[in-house]
Order: structure tokens, then C-alpha cells, then sequence
């Protein structure tokens, strides 16, 4: 929605943005309390779960630019574009870059897996909601090190997104990081 006669579009919806930092925060939260504080690291675990259930349903259910059918593009797009950034010929998206969009994925699909590894480990130990399920019969060992594995492997698409948002905010000359606090981009 923009404002009339205003240079800025409404584009990320308040529940997303409250979505997005809220996951910054609670991943962290999660990743530096992974030995000391396993209450605490647990409990950010089980929210990250909750928050991305939560965009999943938000995916297919939100506002225009928060739908996973206004940016999903398939692989090919997002090659595409990271070529066109090459060149420096990049199209300017008011909502997700095809490769932002594939970031998207990829973290979705990352944080999942670590949430889920990570409750599975606890099984190992007869707790948690997955205590009776088959994940209380594997080696705590594994499933520590594929946990500890997804965490990192996150960390790292982490990384790559903050690097994508930074090298788009030059491209496009406009303040991602901004866009996220207060919803709104340049037309």
C-alpha cells in the first residue's frame, strides 16, 4: 500500500517483520547458548520452530508480498539473477529477488531440519515430544553432530543473506535492512 503522492510502498506487513527479527533473535539466542544453557537453548529452539510454522502459514495466508507464490521462482531464475548481478544488470523487485527468494528456502528448509534434529536429539535422552517416536533409539553422538552440523550450515546461509542484502542494498541503492524495520521501500 503506498501512501498518495508518497515516494515509499507499504511492502513487508508488520507480522512479518515481527516474524523476521524475532527469528534473528531467537536463533542466536540459540546458537551461543548451544552447551551452557541447554534450558534456554531449547526453549529458542522450540520458538524458531513455532516462528517458522508460522511463516509457512503466513507463506499461503499473508499479505501480498509475504505469499511464497509472489517470489518462488524455481532454481534457474535465481541463477539467472545472480548472473544479471554479475553484470550489473540486476532488476530492481520491490518484494524478494529470485535469489533472495532461494535464500528463503534454503533457510526455511535449514531451520527446520536443526529444529528438528534438535528434538530428536532430546528423544535420545527420553525427553521432549518426540520421546517415544523412533529418534529415542538413535546414537545421541549422531544426532549431535548432524544438529551441530544444520546449526552451522545455517549459520552460514545466515551469512550469505546478510551479504545478499548488504551487496542489494548497493545495487538497488535503497536500505534493506531498513525496509525490514519499517516496512516500507522506495517505489
Amino acid at each position: 500500500m503506498a501512501k498518495p503522492g508518497g515516494n515509499t510502498i507499504k511492502v513487508w506487513d508488520p507480522l512479518i517483520r515481527i516474524f523476521h527479527w524475532s527469528l534473528v533473535f531467537f536463533f542466536f539466542l540459540s546458537y551461543f547458548t548451544e552447551d551452557d544453557w541447554i534450558t534456554v537453548h531449547s526453549y529458542a529452539g522450540y520458538i524458531v520452530g513455532i516462528l517458522i510454522a508460522f511463516r509457512l502459514i503466513w507463506g499461503l495466508i499473508g499479505t501480498r508480498y509475504a505469499r511464497f507464490t509472489d517470489f518462488i521462482t524455481g532454481p534457474r531464475k535465481a541463477i539467472e539473477y545472480v548472473k544479471q548481478v554479475l553484470t550489473g544488470k540486476a532488476k530492481r523487485y520491490i518484494g524478494h529477488n529470485p535469489a533472495g527468494a532461494a535464500m528463503i528456502v534454503l533457510l526455511l528448509v535449514s531451520l527446520s531440519l536443526t529444529v528438528v534434529s534438535g528434538i530428536a536429539l532430546f528423544a535420545t535422552d527420553g525427553q521432549g515430544p518426540l520421546a517415544d517416536s523412533f529418534f529415542a533409539t538413535w546414537s545421541d553422538e549422531l544426532l549431535e553432530e548432524i544438529h551441530e552440523l544444520l546449526a552451522n550450515l545455517t549459520l552460514l546461509l545466515v551469512i550469505g543473506h546478510i551479504a545478499g542484502v548488504l551487496l542489494g542494498s548497493l545495487i538497488h541503492r535503497e536500505n534493506l535492512i531498513r525496509a525490514m524495520i519499517t516496512g516500507e521501500k522506495k517505489r
